[in-house]
């Protein structure tokens, strides 16, 4: 019945906005020219739904949040409004979260703490946070929501069979691209539900970055670290956008502070590849000294050295001008559908490489209007962007933001550059383009390369040299066909209903009988001509991580 009810308020609440969206390219769904809308009605729709949004809880909240940076999927001013939802709810009890604690650790806790405080400090869509004394410490406990998981698993189940027929319906790459945020984010909010994800997170950046001085995270207590509890030091700084009367002082360097962040945040994406994916002011302290502690690690990006390998390759392609290296590049990362000809995605190259031009030549675009630039060729242009680029555009747009909320001169791409030299042989050497990491690559292709053309001059004279056809053009034909036959079954039916009502017309003389039996064979008809010309992968064969009820230990 839950079930039931759920789906029936995620449709109730969705659809007119789904048709509204569809109306706009044609406006009878399927037929017609795209109905022309005034900037001021999406202004007042963006508004509704974000409204609409907030109403149906945590799941659509942080879902909303991840949509918000994500340009190249829905336009201004949506981006703007759902990105004013705030992941803050109304607190549980204070006696259900003592509840979950008591469930986790084995006992009350009072006789865990020597104080727990049942005011949160923080309530945020998946978990509360409150202030305790550990041991003679401050501490603060994070505490999961009490069937926060069961609620996100139906949510994600409901997203998907929406999703399904979309995909199925409308088959197109901002579709695309919106069924793999879904289905990305339901793995990472499975790992961010584990707080013994994020203790392991955490762990793994002290590990990483121990010999920096500067950066460091909140110590774990692992003897308390549970599923739905973690335990951890509480952190005393000040948010990194209210540091001016520091800056005023004398007592803080701006420019250190500004380098310490930009620097942790490129070696995370470029050397490490482990990078923090919910980078706000709020997760960002800074301490007097100057030393920068980064906060929540519930949801991170792997970044494999393959893909920082690529991403680095197509920035230098697009530093010489080389069309086929950024092509291929953006292949490599998925950012091209396999369906997509290299003819009709040269355009798109040539203008990321115009915007990138107008960036180097002016020296006064912010990184914010460049990813914007961005963004808005992958929105026109059939494009799909990594999630690892799209977080560490969401950083880099983060802390340009908060430079120039400092210093109205602040120039974020200069100071980028920068930091990107001083990280220089670091990314060089973590992404095999160091000199002589890049000679031995360079030799080992040679070699592989003359042992290929040897094996296939020595095919071609013993006769054995045979041409495959891809996989995956074989399906395409074969969808080609199963369509076309379900199309002249489709007509068939269609003229045979045609022709059976006439006969039975002329025998009973049953107008109500001559109206359906046409209107049948007219629908029929309608079919053939609006039957997608190819259906997308089934979502909810793969992408579900989380299943209603399901549970982890």
């Amino acid at each position: 019945m839950r079930r039931l009810s759920r789906t029936f308020r995620v449709f109730w609440a969705l659809t007119p906005f789904v048709v509204a969206f569809l109306r706009d390219r044609r406006r009878f769904i399927l037929l017609g020219r795209g109905v022309r809308r005034t900037p001021e009605h999406h202004q007042r729709r963006a508004e509704r739904l974000t409204k609409r949004i907030a109403g149906l809880g945590p799941t659509f909240i942080k879902l909303a949040q991840i949509f918000s940076s994500r340009a190249d999927i829905f336009p201004e001013p949506y981006l703007t409004e759902i990105g004013t939802l705030q992941d803050q709810v109304p607190p549980h009890g204070a006696d259900e979260i003592l509840r979950v604690v008591e469930s986790e650790l084995g006992r009350p806790a009072e006789e865990v703490f020597q104080d727990f405080q049942r005011e949160p400090l923080a309530a945020a869509s998946l978990g509360q946070v409150h202030r305790a004394r550990f041991r003679g410490s401050d501490v603060v406990v994070k505490v999961l929501r009490p069937g926060v998981e069961e609620t996100v698993a139906l949510d994600l189940d409901i997203s998907f069979r929406i999703l399904f027929w979309l995909n199925l319906m409308f088959p197109n790459h901002h579709v695309r691209a919106l069924t793999g945020v879904v289905r990305e984010f339901s793995h990472k909010v499975r790992q961010e539900m584990d707080f013994r994800q994020e203790a392991d997170h955490i762990h793994h950046v002290q590990d990483t970055y121990k010999s920096l001085r500067k950066i460091r995270t909140p110590r774990v207590h692992d003897e308390l670290t549970r599923r739905r509890v973690l335990v951890m030091e509480y952190c005393r700084g000040t948010k990194i956008d209210r540091l001016h009367e520091l800056f005023e002082s004398g007592r803080l360097s701006f420019r250190d502070t500004m380098e310490t962040v930009t620097g942790v945040y490129l070696r995370m994406m470029m050397v490490d590849g482990f990078l923090h994916a919910d980078p706000h002011p709020g997760n960002i302290l800074v301490e007097n000294d100057g030393t920068v502690i980064l906060l929540d690690w519930g949801m991170v990006v792997e970044v494999p050295r393959w893909t920082r390998e690529t991403i680095l390759n197509v920035a230098l392609a697009v530093g010489r001008e080389d069309l086929d290296g950024i092509i291929n590049g953006m292949y490599q990362l998925g950012m091209i559908s396999p369906e997509v000809s290299r003819g009709e995605i040269r355009e798109a190259a040539i203008e990321i490489m115009r915007i990138v031009d107008r960036a180097q030549g002016t020296g006064r675009e912010r990184v914010q209007e460049l990813v914007q630039e961005l963004f808005d060729t992958f929105y026109t242009w059939p494009l799909i962007l990594p999630q690892e680029l799209v977080y560490f555009f969401r950083a880099a747009v983060l802390l340009e933001g908060i430079g120039f909320r400092y210093d109205p001169n602040f120039n974020g791409l200069h100071f980028i550059r920068g930091v990107v030299g001083d990280f220089r042989s670091e990314i060089l050497r973590t992404t095999g383009r160091e000199p002589t990491a890049l000679a031995k690559n360079v030799l080992d292709e040679a070699q592989t390369t003359l042992r290929s053309l040897r094996d296939l001059v020595g095919r071609a004279e013993r006769e054995e040299l045979r041409v495959r056809v891809h996989p995956r053009d074989i399906q395409q034909q074969e969808r080609f066909l199963h369509l076309q036959a379900r199309r002249i079954l489709l007509s068939i039916f269609a003229t045979a209903t045609a022709v059976i009502t006439s006969i039975l017309f002329i025998s009973i003389r049953s107008w109500w009988l001559l109206a359906g039996g046409l209107l049948a064979s007219l629908f029929l008809f309608v079919l053939v001509f609006f039957l997608p010309t190819h259906l997308l992968e089934n979502p909810l064969r793969h992408a579900r991580s989380l299943r209603p009820g399901e549970r982890h230990r």
